[in-house]
């Protein structure tokens, strides 16, 4: 019988094989499945002795690490709702966050400590007092009223009842939807699970038992949560996890802990395209790209250096994430994100919602028990009644019957994976001193996949100096990744009658720029 929870996944495997490694970081800590479960159980224990209830939100701010890890399930088997944010946002970002999702408890590391104080803090400045919010931290002094992780794990498990209703929220993950602005994609325990167990029925398998699986790709993201994290569970893998992608020391440790699945984002295969790979990936068989399109001339490139195949897929969080893999088509072409998983439906559809006919590229809608309910916290803008929900991507579907991405309805920009929506970052910018217009588009970046690039137009300030403070700005208020690559001061923005800058010509502008076809930055933009 399957697991009615990802925490339950622990559970089971400690009870078949106690004395197996699960876990292993990169500093060297190690836990067995046996301890992992006593861990998460106490977690889930100290959880409930400071107030986390069914529904209440627990934020979590840390690295890769053996007490994320312990921090989720624990959230998870308290049937609490884990909100897992990005260690490197702003104390603005999380204060943001905080106001939104109302959390009863944040928990953090040695890292993100101070940032999380400052957030708490402006938190409860504008609540008025009116917050419950409390503080959990791991491996900091503490400070009057935090309490320690030590604290927090130490009364010994007890009993859990099991989950009567899949439906209940299990995790609330930020993301830029389909509006503009970061929004809380709700993911039931129904759809984490349905997700593990479509990837666990893929054959050949991503995942299996005597895999040891790289663990770089950030926990905070729904793609190391579950489909990296989740899969190890699902199949008793051995995970090793580690902080931070480093070229060499990533590949020393492929070397030194016999990893044999590597799950990576395609920034990854640009640091490893200035490196030799000779011998360095022998203990590799698999490598699974996803959290963005990778191209075809990286994958034969990397293919053909080292031997070992690369399987791409398409997800999203809204999706808990895998839509589509490689390993799920007949023949894949290179350039392809391969065909659905089982239990997943895909269309295409024009714009008028109508299903396309013939080769036609169309806007990809989804439907499937790994779906989310909606954006917090009402469900808004989630799968319609018959159950499908546009994702804002537009592709065509070859002739072997796989997804070929062609474009992205929605202005995203996805930098290193993760999402960046152009609303939030000229939010920021509009409001820098002088500031008369901005645009934000993404460009181009050999490293990242793609980058920010913001137009501002500032006619009473000097550009230098409208340069430095929007940069100020953007650095203050925003995570490192959504901090404009290049800021360019113009004249002017071009403008629909309506007054809508017209973005398409903006990243025309800088396509012909990148080919040297135009001048250099300056001017109004035609």
């Amino acid at each position: 019988m399957p697991a009615a929870d990802v925490s339950a996944l622990v559970s089971d495997a400690a009870a078949q094989t106690p004395d197996r490694l699960a876990i292993v970081e990169a500093s060297g800590r190690s836990v067995t499945w046996g301890e992992l479960e006593d861990e998460v159980g106490r977690v889930a224990t100290g959880l409930a002795t400071l107030g986390v209830l069914a529904g209440s939100r627990v934020v979590m701010v840390l690295g890769n690490s053996l007490e994320f890890v312990a921090t989720y399930l624990g959230v998870l088997r308290a049937r609490g709702v884990a909100v897992p944010v990005n260690p490197g946002a702003t104390p603005t970002e999380l204060a943001l966050l905080f106001a939104d999702c109302a959390p009863r408890l944040v928990v953090t590391d040695d890292h993100a400590a101070t940032t999380v104080r400052e957030a708490v803090d402006a938190y409860a400045a504008t609540a008025a007092g009116q917050t419950s919010l409390r503080t959990v931290v791991v491996d900091v002094e503490l400070r009057e009223g935090e309490r320690s992780y030590a604290e927090l794990r130490a009364m010994p498990a007890r009993p859990t009842p099991p989950l009567l209703d899949d439906e209940l929220l299990a995790a609330l993950l930020y993301t830029s939807g389909t509006s503009g602005l970061p929004r809380g994609v709700m993911l039931t325990h129904r759809a984490l699970m349905a997700n593990i167990e479509q990837v666990a029925a893929v054959e050949p398998p991503m995942v299996h038992g005597d895999d040891v699986v790289l663990g770089v790709l950030p926990l905070f993201h729904v793609y190391g949560l579950n489909a990296v994290l989740g899969s190890v569970l699902r199949h008793r893998a051995k995970l090793v996890l580690a902080d931070r992608f480093d070229p060499q020391d990533t590949l020393d440790l492929i070397d030194d802990e016999a990893i044999s699945v590597v799950p990576a984002a395609p920034p990854v295969f640009a640091h490893w395209s200035r490196v030799d790979l000779e011998g360095r990936l022998g203990p590799v068989r698999m490598v699974l790209s996803g959290s963005a399109p990778l191209s075809a001339e990286v994958i034969e490139e990397f293919g053909a250096r080292t031997g070992v195949p690369v399987h791409q897929g398409y997800g999203l969080t809204e999706a808990a994430p895998v839509v589509t893999s490689t390993l799920c088509s007949n023949d894949p072409r290179v350039g392809s994100v391969g065909a659905p998983l089982g239990g997943i439906d895909l269309r295409l559809v024009d714009d008028d919602g109508r299903p396309v006919e013939g080769d036609d590229p169309g806007e990809i809608q989804l439907r499937g028990p790994n779906l989310f309910s909606g954006y917090w916290p009402d469900g808004a803008d989630g799968p319609d009644a018959e159950g499908w929900w546009s994702t804002g991507d537009v592709g065509f579907i070859d002739d072997r019957g796989d997804v070929v991405l062609v474009d992205r309805v929605k202005e995203l920009v996805i930098v290193s994976g993760f999402n960046v929506y152009p609303a939030e970052i000229e939010a920021v910018v509009g409001e820098v001193d002088g500031v008369r217009g901005v645009a934000a588009i993404g460009m181009p970046d050999e490293i990242t996949g793609e980058a920010v690039l913001c137009f501002v137009v500032a006619p009473e300030r000097d550009p230098a100096a409208i340069e430095a403070a929007v940069r100020a700005a953007c650095e203050a208020r925003l995570a490192r990744f959504k901090v404009p690559r290049r800021i360019e001061v113009v004249a002017e923005l071009p403008l629909t009658m309506t007054g809508k800058v017209q973005k398409g010509r903006l990243r025309g502008r800088e396509r012909r720029r990148a080919l040297s076809l135009v001048d250099e930055p300056g001017g109004s933009v035609s």
